[in-house]
């Protein structure tokens, strides 16, 4: 005989925040989801990403092989 009781409660309308504020309406085992991130303010898709070399990696590549950026 298989258990009973195994499944947890299903949310038909569970709210996803974000900052506190609703973003959408989905199915899901938690009355209530907290997210941090999402697409809209992703830096990635907000095209606010910088990509740093703080090491200077590139330039070391560089000077250690004798290359210029123009050389191909």
């Amino acid at each position: 005989m298989p258990k009973s009781d195994i499944h947890p409660k299903w949310f038909q309308t569970t709210p996803v925040l974000c900052d506190g504020k609703p973003l959408c309406l989905i199915g899901s085992t938690k009355p209530e989801l907290q997210i941090d991130m999402w697409l809209a303010n992703h830096p990635f898709y907000t095209k606010s990403q910088v990509m740093i070399d703080s090491e200077g990696r590139v330039e070391r590549f560089m000077k250690k092989y004798g290359l210029n950026s123009t050389d191909q």
